[in-house]
């Protein structure tokens, strides 16, 4: 069975409930994931959006969560987690609002698209401090097992 990353908030390709965004309490979505590797010692996560700042003309990825280090026996995250109840060992990294943990999406125009996407290590990463999604993709770099990803939408309500 192939690795796969579900919320119970929302199905892949639909509207994230706004509860999960800045216009609600910004929580991060339920997640659940199945169907690891073999051999997997770590995973890792990062929610971004391609679509930043106008999906007509997108100029940057902005992300909204950097995870890493959780362990495979761990095979979801709670609604609105926090990092104390985070799995033991995994670690936060920065999203672009400079900060660890979840920020929700906050289209400034448009709908946007928000991937969150799984890693299957075949490593536990070294202590990386806090670092960015670049400075993580590059930790990666030839551990990748697998790869899950769950696609969500969303567009302000509030004009």
């Amino acid at each position: 069975m192939p690795l796969a990353l579900t919320s119970s908030a929302f199905a892949h390709g639909d509207e994230i409930p706004a509860r999960f965004t800045c216009e609600g309490a910004d929580a991060s979505p339920p997640l659940a994931w199945s169907g690891m590797p073999a051999g997997t010692a770590s995973l890792a996560l990062i929610v971004d959006d391609p679509d930043a700042p106008d999906p007509a003309a997108p100029r940057q990825t902005w992300v909204h969560w950097v995870l890493y280090n959780l362990p495979p026996q761990a095979s979801a995250l709670a609604q609105g987690v926090r990092r104390e109840e985070l799995p033991p060992g995994a670690r936060e990294g920065l999203n672009d609002w400079h900060r660890t943990g979840y920020g929700g999406p906050c289209p400034p125009i448009g709908r946007h698209r928000y991937f969150l996407k799984l890693y299957a290590l075949d490593v536990a990463l070294p202590e990386l401090g806090m670092p960015d999604k670049a400075a993580l993709e590059r930790a990666m770099q030839g551990h990748i097992l697998a790869q899950a990803e769950l696609l969500g939408t969303y567009r302000k309500h509030a004009h």
